[in-house]
């Protein structure tokens, strides 16, 4: 009987001591504690290519570039030019492409004119130079200043050609072909016969300067003529030297018969 009061006691004694706060907070497994969790870095902001930036510092395209920025179509093309999914191709005139028209070919326009014929030397996507074979199929493609704005393409062995009615200019260059933006050199001005009814007229060609001493030089003709007035003045010279002996052997014999 006192052994099972034992057991008895022994039992309550540890039910006890287990259903206690402590002795549960001491028992529990320990919180395991977890790195904190690091956060993705953020993405790289997109690079965008400066048009202004690129045709000032790329070539001889000061006259374009100025009349982008008089139009702020420079502006449209950047918009396009930083939608990287589409891109933009951009066909730059030389300055020396301008320079051979008359001013008044441009200055007669009016600001919406300008701003189409700009708009009109732009594709809204990007091409390389490797597209212009199957581009040119779709042939006329249209251009950033409308579909009734067109433009023909040729590729003549790599020889890449872009058509308007009054010019057809070769790509002497690619400046930048890097997607999404594409610039090629134009040795003419794109212009579309829904602004210019007639072929522009061309800029007046300079005459050439005179060669330095070329005044002082004496023509062949004046040098002929020259040397026949000399010629004369010694024969006249010398029929009066014999006419003047002449006489006098007159006047002699003369007065010999008087004696």
């Amino acid at each position: 009987m006192m052994g099972f009061k034992a057991v008895v006691f022994t039992t309550a004694v540890l039910a006890v001591l287990l259903s206690s706060p402590a002795l549960a907070q001491r028992a529990a497994p320990a919180p395991v504690s977890l790195p904190p969790s690091t956060a993705p870095a953020p993405a790289p902001a997109p690079h965008y290519v400066d048009l202004a930036q690129l045709l000032s510092l790329a070539g001889p395209f000061h006259t374009f570039l100025n009349y982008l920025e008089k139009t702020n179509v420079i502006e449209t093309f950047q918009s396009q030019a930083n939608r990287t999914e589409e891109g933009i191709t951009i066909f730059v005139p030389k300055d020396s492409a301008f320079a051979a028209l008359k001013q008044s070919t441009f200055s007669n326009l009016t600001d919406d004119q300008l701003k189409t014929l700009l708009l009109y030397h732009a594709f809204p996507r990007f091409y390389a130079l490797s597209q212009f074979r199957n581009l040119s199929a779709l042939n006329p493609v249209s251009t950033f200043a409308g579909s009734p704005y067109t433009l023909n393409l040729t590729d003549d062995m790599g020889s890449i050609s872009v058509q308007s009615m009054w010019s057809k200019p070769r790509i002497a260059s690619s400046v930048y072909a890097t997607d999404p933006v594409a610039i090629y050199a134009l040795n003419k001005v794109l212009l579309p016969m829904q602004i210019f009814s007639k072929d522009p007229p061309l800029a007046p060609v300079p005459a050439p300067a005179p060669e330095p001493g070329a005044a002082d030089t004496p023509s062949p003709a004046a040098s002929k003529s020259g040397g026949l007035t000399d010629n004369r003045d010694s024969s006249a010279a010398a029929y009066s030297a014999v006419a003047s002996c002449f006489m006098l052997a007159a006047a002699g014999c003369l007065m010999a018969l008087m004696l």
